[in-house]
């Protein structure tokens, strides 16, 4: 059985993201999936991603880890809830504040892999760290408060 993505049961209506959203062409999307207690995801870098020769651009880590985290907050609700991530009604999350420490500079041609964990889950809101490896090396860490949107949001118009 193939594992699906946390962002492969968004509703079509909410995956539209720049980052996570899997039918925006022109995005990033990411994927992200459990890995026992924590969450993966493993980004390639193009060479348009660039900050100075050879290193990311900062707003393409902070974007991976917001997008990380908010995928990790629906999974880990569901989590909690004890029901499978397709299941009804579909949590979606919107970030409400998001850290990030650049560690050091993260290269290019590297693939990234993120690593998340909850560090809290109440009522709609859930707290997510996240860390961002390049060569086994750390090279950014964050943490997301993400939001559960509201239930009229989950439906389409």
């Amino acid at each position: 059985m193939v594992q699906r993505a946390f962002q492969d049961y968004y509703p079509d209506h909410l995956s539209h993201c720049y980052g996570c959203g899997r039918l925006n062409e022109h995005g990033l999307q990411i994927q992200s999936y459990w890995d026992g207690a924590e969450t993966i995801c493993t980004f390639q870098p193009k060479p348009y991603h660039t900050a100075v020769p050879g290193y990311v651009y900062g707003g393409l880590i902070a974007s991976l880890i917001d997008c990380h985290a908010t995928g990790t907050a629906a999974a880990a609700t569901c989590r909690a809830e004890g029901r499978e991530m397709g299941s009804e009604p579909r949590p979606r999350f919107v970030t409400a504040a998001l850290h990030v420490d650049f560690v050091r500079p993260t290269p290019l041609h590297e693939p990234l892999v993120l690593r998340g964990q909850v560090k809290e889950i109440k009522g709609r809101k859930v707290v997510v760290t996240v860390t961002l490896f390049a060569a086994g090396e750390v090279c950014a860490r964050g943490e997301v408060v993400a939001v559960q949107v509201p239930e009229e949001f989950l439906h389409e118009n």
